[in-house]
């Protein structure tokens, strides 16, 4: 591997690690650990805080890796298209959490009043929105894993 085509991998792989660490912090560390100590509507509004820029953070990262797949002299064909697949897929989740599941649930937590969603009648409907946000997450994070795997 030449010098120039080392560096267009190790942006890459820097792309895809900072992707994916904000993804796993954020899912498996940060918002777990909010509803821990703080509980109730706070912690919603905190880790919603949270999505809303993570959801910036996997919009920059989907361009930037695909601005570094398109002009990466090192990349085959088929790698690239498989590389501009895995990005794709994860802006399409990010994207249908951002904008359709938490805009959602927001509402629904709004429409619940100072009890709280838990004490209010849309609990059913909030709580079927938040596993299938928690799905997409999921899926969006192992999809991550496999982008930074395969950037090199």
């Amino acid at each position: 591997m030449t010098r120039a085509a080392g560096r267009w991998s190790a942006a890459r792989v820097l792309v895809a690690a900072l992707w994916a660490g904000a993804l796993w912090v954020l899912g498996y560390i940060a918002a777990p650990a909010v509803f821990g100590i703080v509980g109730g509507p706070l912690a919603g509004d905190i880790v919603g805080a949270f999505l809303r820029r993570l959801a910036w953070i996997s919009i920059a990262c989907a361009v930037l890796m695909l601005v570094l797949v398109r002009l990466s002299p090192d990349l085959e064909r088929g790698r690239a298209r498989y590389l501009n697949l895995l990005v794709l897929a994860m802006l399409a989740c990010a994207l249908v959490m951002s904008v359709g599941l938490q805009p959602a649930m927001a509402a629904l937590r709004e429409a619940a009043g100072p009890g709280g969603v838990r004490s209010s009648p849309v609990w059913t409907e909030f709580a079927v929105l938040h596993g299938v946000s928690q799905l997409f997450h999921l899926i969006e994070a192992v999809l991550a894993a496999l982008l930074v795997v395969r950037a090199r």
